[in-house]
């Protein structure tokens, strides 16, 4: 939290701007909104200057994206586990909130979605290990472009128990 209050205000971003985006993020997980969290990350993405993709390859890395969200989420305080192990793999980010498990999944492509995000979620069973704890498990798949630099493709299912 501290370092986003340091750098955001010297890039220009007022520090208003930030916590609203990120309260509006929170209110769409509390809501479980997947309208308004695709809405929100559209929008986290859309946020970055071009400038900053200039002569590198950031916008090909998974890695990228993630960690730009990890940060947006992390500002917020909440339950976020990186990289969650599993018998079958890692689920990319799981947020845990209100009773509530959110399973992230990112994937990046050249332009279009693919939709093949949330079949890897299936096939590799992530969300059996929050089965039986009684809370839903949210798989959100996203799929973000290296030519758009931002979400191409987002898709939820919910397993309720």
């Amino acid at each position: 939290m501290s370092l986003n209050r340091v750098l955001l205000p010297s890039y220009g971003v007022p520090e208003r701007v930030v916590l609203q985006s990120r309260l509006s993020l929170l209110d769409a997980l509390i809501q479980i909104d997947p309208l308004a969290i695709e809405t929100s990350l559209r929008a986290l993405f859309a946020g970055i200057p071009s400038d900053w993709y200039r002569r590198n390859p950031l916008a090909g890395f998974e890695g990228h994206y993630a960690s730009v969200f990890y940060s947006h989420l992390a500002g917020l305080g909440l339950d976020l586990r990186v990289e969650d192990a599993t018998n079958h793999g890692r689920i990319d980010l799981t947020v845990v909130l209100s009773g509530q498990v959110f399973l992230f999944e990112f994937k990046v492509v050249t332009d279009a979605p693919e939709g093949q995000v949330l079949r890897q979620i299936h096939e590799k069973g992530y969300a059996e290990k929050y089965l039986g704890q009684g809370s839903d498990v949210h798989l959100i798949g996203v799929e973000f472009s290296k030519t758009a630099r931002n979400v191409v493709g987002f898709e939820v299912r919910t397993v309720t128990q």
